[in-house]
């Protein structure tokens, strides 16, 4: 472990988990984690942010190759997150894989709840389909929640029988109907996200008392006809571990390739620091080098 990630762990402890437990309301949270994303997540020199024809956010940062697309669904627990707040991590994937990312602002909770932002991730696969890339010209990506709608929309295309090319996600969350022993087992040890205001949470993005095992919410529960290769990237101290864990066994019962990289101690989608912590660029590297081997 490096310095700076043990310098990390400790803010976390300090600083960021306990502002977690008591923050007052989803908007509230909202608007401290653009601010903090502001400062805290470093941007690359050339970053590029433009909206296309579709409304739809762009990152590149540096040349790009043609007829190739990323497209990404940022995390923020279905209340938070933007194109804005992923811009930096996501910049810099965009140089190390030579590849665009499409990053959307599909709606949130508590103000457009289940089943808004799965709409608005279909959605925005069928305006890049519009535009004319092909399925196999697109790789999903995503972290936390956004991680767990990639793999709900993954589910849906399988089906569907237009995969895309692969999926990658960082920390997923594909269980809420947390049922993962993680969540007790590493309580404790999460240095990051607390486990006490995850029922809270729920109520926001199933405000009508809906199924939190529907596939669109939790594609640990969905299907995965001809699923094309899957990269999970987790630590083993997160609450959610098992939620990927879990996601990993389900895609390889359903006959899905699936590669893991299990961090014994980073904390929850530590990718997002990169620029200071050197276990961040190591792992957007790896990600970076399954998005070029599978467009």
């Amino acid at each position: 472990m490096s310095w700076q990630l043990r310098c990390l762990l400790t803010l976390m402890r300090v600083i960021a988990r306990p502002r977690l437990q008591r923050v007052s309301t989803p908007a509230v949270a909202r608007v401290e984690f653009e601010r903090f994303a502001r400062r805290g997540f470093r941007r690359p020199p050339f970053l590029c942010l433009i909206k296309d024809a579709h409304g739809l956010p762009r990152i590149t940062c540096g040349a790009v190759r043609p007829g190739r697309i990323l497209l990404y669904l940022h995390g923020g627990a279905y209340i938070g997150g933007s194109s804005q707040s992923h811009a930096g991590m996501l910049a810099r994937l965009s140089r190390l894989a030579a590849v665009e990312v499409c990053v959307p602002d599909y709606p949130l909770a508590p103000e457009q709840p289940f089943p808004a932002a799965f709409e608005g991730a279909l959605g925005a696969w069928e305006a890049l389909l519009a535009q004319g890339y092909r399925p196999r010209d697109i790789i999903l990506g995503g972290d936390s929640a956004g991680g767990g709608l990639a793999l709900a929309l993954l589910s849906h295309l399988c089906l569907r029988g237009t995969p895309p090319a692969a999926l990658f996600a960082m920390s997923p969350w594909t269980d809420l109907s947390m049922k993962g022993a993680s969540l007790t087992t590493n309580a404790a040890r999460d240095p990051f996200l607390p486990i006490e205001r995850m029922q809270e949470l729920i109520a926001y993005i199933l405000p009508s008392g809906g199924d939190p095992a529907d596939p669109r919410l939790s594609p640990l529960f969905g299907a995965f006809p001809d699923c094309p290769p899957v990269l999970l990237h987790y630590g083993e101290t997160e609450i959610l571990f098992d939620d990927s864990a879990r996601m990993a066994a389900h895609l390889r019962a359903e006959g899905g390739a699936v590669s893991e990289t299990v961090h014994p101690s980073a904390p929850h989608v530590w990718h997002l620091f990169d620029g200071w912590v050197p276990e961040s660029r190591a792992a957007l590297r790896e990600i970076a080098g399954f998005v070029r081997a599978h467009l």
